[in-house]
């Protein structure tokens, strides 16, 4: 079982002081991969010119770009909504950049109320992402939008 909260504290501490966002999602990508069983990717997809764009990440290559309202996170950043997916192959318009991926979380990060980008975050294993992951992991996000200057 993961201990979100400590999650949470663990990324004040490494953001601490740091201006610029980059390292920061770095360790953020680092401390959930590390800290998280089963998993493949971790990693951000920041908004640029429309679309999604690969930031710092933990895992195989990853897709670069990811238009608004495709695949799971361009879905998730179009909706703003948090999106737990039990099985990938069975989402429509499903990007796979990992075949070996078979679950996926996704949650919406913010700034001044709009989606500025998403933490994604795949698993090989089927039905990975509990409510308890959900709940963890957006109250991660909110943590990263507080102590990081995006």
């Amino acid at each position: 079982m993961t201990d979100y909260n400590l999650l949470a504290e663990q990324i004040k501490a490494l953001a601490d002081g740091e201006p610029n966002f980059i390292p920061v999602l770095s360790n953020a990508s680092a401390l959930i991969y590390d800290s998280l069983d089963n998993l493949n990717w971790a990693g951000f997809y920041l908004m640029n010119k429309g679309s999604l764009l690969l930031g710092p990440f933990q895992g195989k290559v990853a897709c670069i770009r990811i238009a608004l309202g495709k695949g799971v996170c361009g879905t998730s950043a179009q909706n703003d909504e948090t999106l737990v997916v039990p099985n990938v192959h069975e989402f429509p318009g499903h990007i796979a950049c990992d075949s070996a991926s078979n679950s996926e979380i996704v949650v919406p990060i913010h700034k001044d109320g709009k989606v500025i980008g998403v933490l994604d975050i795949d698993s090989p294993n089927l039905n990975r992402f509990s409510e308890e992951d959900k709940k963890g992991l957006e109250n991660f996000v909110r943590v990263l939008e507080q102590v990081t200057e995006f």
